[in-house]
């Protein structure tokens, strides 16, 4: 497993005691001040200086591997259209038009695919490149750095409770993947309060109380009740009960429908009343198979919202992956995690590298 989060000590007494989890990036914590006799200038000649700090454990490649393994294999169908352009010998502008063809049938978009073609041919006159095949390597490192700005991690421990609000069309994954990320921050040693604010579905509230009763968590719902009134609680509960993260689960809805658009902002405002930094972070769960519609969701609710990061989902068997980088060319939102099937380890941290060397491999 990766590290999932960056997490930030809470207090100075926290901050002494170092992670029990290596899967987390912490904040380093600042030493207190101890007084100490200054040295002789004699002594001072002879003493040996500090070694040079010891660098952080990697992830084990082997876990490492497998996920890699599972995310390419889950671009699949992405990458293999991509990936025949580079098949001839000759680097010519057929060789540009199939990929400029590949590109926007992967939903690369227009815009990105634009920019990726002109960075690509200031890459192989640069490079002095003469085959095709070393052409596709020039195209990973173009995708990875459209896709850098995408690249950050979610960051728990700047607040207590750390209020995250999740939204969503019907069917893009959102409840899934609350359960997913709730399982991931209580391995990590970290308290949870789940929202159950989606009380228009009537599966959604037993949906999220198995995901909190399989990670002994808690979960504060009502029956019919006001998502709001159900965002609020949860947050003033979230704070006197000493959580670290409250997630609010939001009904689905499609951009379109106002009145369910209107809501989350009174949810927000709501949430604001019983915290007034928060939420600390607002996401959106994307399916990956709806291609260039996720990039419109994106637009409107984050007009709606104020986005800080995604989810994208159903990243396995899709054909339509390249929308990642239409996203990071006209709506560059983080992406925290993307998700490439239904287990536990199948939602991972997004890494732009990673992404673009499996979608054309």
């Amino acid at each position: 497993m990766f590290s999932f989060f960056k997490k930030k000590s809470l207090s100075p007494e926290a901050q002494s005691v170092p992670a029990p989890v290596s899967g987390l990036v912490a904040a380093p914590a600042k030493a207190h001040a101890e007084p100490v006799s200054q040295p002789s200038a004699a002594a001072s000649d002879t003493t040996t200086p500090p070694s040079p700090p010891t660098a952080p454990p990697t992830a084990p490649p082997v876990a490492r591997q497998a996920w890699l393994d599972r995310l390419k294999a889950g671009l699949r169908k992405t990458g293999s259209s991509i990936a025949t352009v580079f098949t001839g010998t000759r680097i010519d502008d057929e060789l540009y038009e199939e990929l400029e063809t590949a590109l926007l049938m992967a939903d690369t978009g227009v815009k990105a695919t634009e920019h990726l073609l002109q960075d690509l041919k200031r890459r192989v006159k640069e490079s002095k490149t003469t085959e095709a095949s070393q052409v596709k390597t020039l195209l990973a490192d173009a995708i990875t750095d459209l896709l850098l700005p995408l690249q950050k991690p979610l960051s728990i421990g700047d607040h207590q409770p750390t209020v995250i609000m999740v939204a969503g069309v019907n069917g893009a994954g959102k409840t899934t993947s609350i359960g997913k990320l709730t399982k991931h921050l209580a391995d990590e040693g970290l308290s949870v309060l789940l929202a159950a604010a989606d009380t228009f579905r009537a599966a959604a509230k037993e949906q999220l109380a198995v995901w909190a009763d399989r990670n002994t968590v808690e979960i504060v719902s009502q029956q019919g009740g006001d998502p709001a009134a159900v965002s609020f609680d949860a947050v003033t509960a979230g704070r006197a009960r000493g959580r670290d993260v409250v997630l609010v689960d939001t009904a689905g809805r499609l951009p379109t429908q106002t009145h369910l658009m209107e809501e989350l902002k009174k949810i927000k405002r709501v949430v604001q009343k019983a915290d007034s930094t928060a939420p600390h972070e607002v996401l959106l769960v994307i399916d990956g198979n709806t291609g260039q519609n996720a990039l419109a969701q994106v637009r409107a609710f984050d007009d709606t919202l104020g986005l800080t990061g995604l989810i994208v989902t159903k990243l396995d068997g899709t054909a339509k992956g390249g929308v990642l980088c239409a996203i990071a060319r006209e709506k560059p939102v983080p992406v925290y995690f993307i998700g490439v099937g239904e287990k536990l380890e199948d939602l991972e941290t997004f890494d732009a590298r990673e992404f673009a060397q499996a979608l054309l491999s």
